[in-house]
């Protein structure tokens, strides 16, 4: 999967966005320390109110930290490696947690409720963007970031519609807002209604739209919800295929120029860490991980949390976030609300709450 891009200053439409260096280990090693620091402080911060956990102190500090002076310069690198690889090896670990079995049990159970809930976003998404004048491009970003997970389905489907670096920068920036807020209403709402970890799981895993929110959310709950979820969210990832190929179809027949969606281009959408995620559930289903070893990766998968948090904390743009205007927050508002009362409602009729 690409790499999520991160919420910046909107362009102009004919401003060219400078491609970013390689990173190396040293010029992320500043700003991972940082993130690092932060996690331990959050660590210590969850023992002492188990309620918290570290997820919401991890990211309550980077973006107070962020609102005070954004990290620049030598510091950026290594806060966005946090907030995008770290996370990604942190759900690889929790595989080693789980059997291949139970992976295929809870994504056969949330298929329905996953597959309603995105099928409405996208539909709200197109009768909303018209109602409120906003640009096609934008809401299509907006819609599909909503739907399935956030900016990194914004940074698969970008290049397919040709999308500018403005309209990026204003997706992921309205995406990055309704992350934070469902950190804190997610887990409020699931012990308003008394739900079991799993039902939670499925909630958090279908209703909210980034990974890294999506285990924010979960940890907060649980390790069973947080397990559950991370299960659902992969499933509820590789929708980003479909969805990529028929937006490239969709283009093709209003006449613009092909896409060439290739084999090996269907094959890079599949995001690296699902297929890690996996890899580890069949080692541990074949009794390849002693209940020791998988112990231990499961708390250095939650400390990889929290230092992917607090990156994403860190990332606050207060200003992209002002810029990208009331409509395309309003739009990104909605949707979240309603993909939320969806899969509520789904998983009720399903008897899942």
């Amino acid at each position: 999967m690409p790499r999520p891009a991160l919420a910046s200053r909107p362009q102009s439409p004919d401003t060219k966005t400078p491609r970013r260096a390689p990173l190396t280990w040293l010029g992320v090693l500043p700003g991972l320390l940082l993130c690092a620091t932060i996690a331990a402080v959050a660590t210590v911060i969850g023992h002492l109110v188990p309620v918290l956990g570290a997820a919401i102190p991890a990211v309550l500090i980077g973006v107070i930290v962020a609102v005070v002076r954004r990290p620049s310069g030598r510091l950026a690198g290594g806060v966005r490696f946090a907030s995008s690889r770290v996370l990604q090896c942190a759900v690889v670990l929790l595989g080693a947690g789980l059997s291949i079995d139970s992976v295929l049990r809870v994504g056969a159970r949330s298929a329905p409720v996953m597959l309603l809930s995105l099928a409405v976003c996208v539909l709200a998404a197109w009768w909303l963007g018209r109602a409120l004048r906003i640009d096609a491009g934008l809401v299509t970003l907006i819609g599909v970031g909503t739907a399935i997970c956030g900016a990194s389905a914004i940074a698969a489907v970008s290049p397919v519609i040709r999308a500018k670096s403005s309209q990026v920068a204003y997706a992921v920036s309205t995406i990055f807002l309704f992350n934070i807020l469902a950190i804190g209403a997610f887990p409020l709402i699931g012990h308003l209604l008394g739900m079991s970890p799993q039902a939670f799981g499925l909630f958090a895993g279908t209703a909210v739209n980034d990974t890294s929110s999506v285990v924010a959310a979960a940890t907060v709950y649980g390790a069973a919800a947080l397990e559950f979820a991370v299960v659902v969210k992969l499933v509820r990832t590789l929708m980003i295929i479909p969805v990529s190929v028929g937006l490239a179809f969709l283009q093709a027949r209003r006449g613009q120029e092909r896409s060439g969606f290739s084999l090996g281009r269907l094959v890079r959408l599949v995001p690296w860490f699902l297929v890690g995620f996996v890899v580890l559930a069949l080692v541990n289903s074949a009794g390849a991980i002693p209940p020791a070893v998988a112990e231990v990766l499961s708390g250095v998968s939650g400390f990889l949390v929290a230092i992917a948090l607090a990156g994403i904390g860190l990332s606050t743009d207060l200003t992209a976030i002002r810029s990208a205007g009331w409509r395309p927050l309003a739009l990104g508002g909605m949707l979240s609300v309603l993909v939320a009362a969806t899969t509520l409602t789904s998983m009720a009729f399903a008897g899942c709450l």
